[in-house]
């Protein structure tokens, strides 16, 4: 494990509970990921360090140990002056930015975290979550009950879609919208021969190209100064590409992937997270809009998932046209939360409030 950053980075509540502050993105939180919440496993070291890389910063991480096990790891990136105390959970803003704690972790665990917090920061962001995201809950709950003050604002509003309960009742996929796609699919081909692939594991990063002609292609660069892309080298593509590195990262990252004669037409790019599937980008060249290329692949992408046992969808946030005709349906609110240390920190809350809240 990495140096200490000084003895106050120490806190122990001498009930097998001992929380230390280290410098960097320790190899050991690979481990706690392992034993993380399915939902959470993704958020391994590459991940973070992915994150740094691209978007700055430089890390300290906060480790829980319970009877010496690892069971939590929460990385902080300072915001503004070093001095300032004020602290940023590290990431990228899909599927959300969370860090992982093992299942067995206890309360002592969160106890102890939240004391070494004390130590360490004067405010952490915590965000965008989801409500009652698994790590993040306790550790809001525990702050607000030893006197830090809480402030969130919501973000959004995210949306799922239970495939195992719409086959159940029998109306997922719906018979109508099966014959819709084969009409359109038979048009489609009329542009030449279509592929359909599915990407993952060995297929990164160099599959991440493909998913950015695509993107080059669509309503991101003509409407758009592209900042925004998930895959391009001048969007978000330095994130996925590094993280990739990371072979369980890379075995987690999947795609679906439509080509006509060849030409990457349509994708669908997604984290599998056990039975859950967070659907994380989706994107098609505009030349084959009329015949809903998208939508072909994507209904393809999760009747695969289904076959490898996906039971659910987190499409996240956004656009919730074709969400809700897909069969999802309003799920937890997305939000950010700032914890602010008792002491001057949180007697400031309602001015920071005012200010945080309207950015």
């Amino acid at each position: 494990m990495s140096k200490h950053l000084s003895p106050r980075a120490l806190h122990s509540l001498g009930n097998g509970a001992r929380a230390q502050v280290v410098d960097g993105i320790p190899a050991v939180i690979d481990e706690i990921a392992e034993a993380a919440a399915a939902s959470h496993a993704f958020l391994r070291r590459a991940w973070f360090e992915a994150a740094l890389q691209f978007y700055g910063g430089r890390a300290r991480t906060l480790i829980v140990t319970e009877c010496d096990r690892p069971v939590l790891a929460l990385p902080m990136r300072s915001i503004g002056l070093a001095r300032g105390g004020l602290a940023t959970v590290p990431g990228c803003f899909w599927p959300f930015r969370s860090f992982p704690t093992a299942i067995s972790a206890g309360e002592p665990a969160i106890n102890a975290a939240i004391a070494a917090l004390a130590q360490n920061v004067r405010a952490l962001r915590i965000g965008p979550v989801y409500d009652g995201d698994v790590s993040a809950a306790p550790l809001i709950d525990a702050a607000r009950a030893r006197g830090w003050a809480v402030l969130s604002r919501t973000v959004a509003t995210s949306f799922l879609l239970d495939m195992a309960a719409a086959r159940a009742a029998g109306t997922w996929p719906r018979n109508s919208t099966l014959r819709k796609n084969r009409f359109h699919e038979k048009h489609l081909a009329e542009h030449g021969a279509l592929g359909w692939s599915f990407l993952s594991g060995a297929d990164w990063p160099a599959a991440f190209d493909d998913l950015a002609t695509v993107e080059w292609a669509s309503w991101i660069a003509s409407r758009t100064d592209g900042r925004d892309a998930k895959f391009t080298r001048a969007g978000h593509g330095a994130f996925w590409r590094a993280a990739a590195v990371d072979p369980v990262l890379a075995r987690m990252f999947r795609a679906a992937m439509l080509t006509v004669d060849g030409r990457p037409a349509a994708f669908s790019f997604d984290i599998d997270a056990g039975d859950l599937k967070y659907a994380i980008a989706n994107s098609y060249d505009p030349a084959f809009a009329k015949h809903s290329p998208g939508k072909l692949l994507y209904y393809r992408n999760l009747t695969a998932a289904i076959e490898r046992g996906i039971t659910r969808v987190d499409w996240g946030a956004g656009d919730s046209g074709y969400k809700r005709t897909i069969g999802a349906e309003a799920g937890p609110a997305i939000r950010d939360w700032l914890l602010l240390r008792p002491g001057l920190p949180a007697t400031l809350a309602s001015v920071i409030s005012l200010a945080w809240r309207d950015r």
